[in-house]
């Protein structure tokens, strides 16, 4: 089994050490690449949370509210947001179901929300 698991993660190594993602020619590569922009996308949502969790918190103790908290609420909408985007993007994917093309479908779909999301905690960090 870990030969199996190392036989198929040793293609994506050594594709990402060739793969120029400016212009990615096979769908392969395509969907590496495709992949590396979530992830990259995922980072910056993931401080974009970090930052309005801290405000959140921050406004929590100033004002010592009681039952729930803003912190509590922003962690209920980030779940539910994540649920929402896992849904939706493998629901995006299924058109090419099964194709090579699949997992392209699906990280930029997780792409384009993770980066609406991200700016839409900004915004509420900003409007604060």
């Amino acid at each position: 089994m870990r030969w199996m698991i190392f036989c198929c993660l040793l293609p994506s190594a050594a594709l990402s050490q060739e793969v120029d993602c400016t212009n990615p020619i096979a769908q392969q590569e395509m969907n590496f690449c495709a992949e590396d922009e979530w992830q990259v996308a995922d980072v910056l949502l993931n401080e974009a949370f970090a930052t309005a969790l801290t405000m959140m918190q921050e406004s929590d103790a100033a004002y010592a509210p009681e039952g729930d908290t803003e912190e509590e609420r922003l962690r209920t909408a980030q779940r539910a947001w994540i649920a929402y985007r896992d849904a939706a993007c493998d629901s995006a994917g299924f058109a090419m179901r099964g194709g090579s093309a699949e997992p392209l479908l699906i990280y930029g779909c997780l792409r384009d929300l993770t980066e609406q999301r991200t700016e839409g905690l900004q915004a509420l960090v900003e409007d604060y």
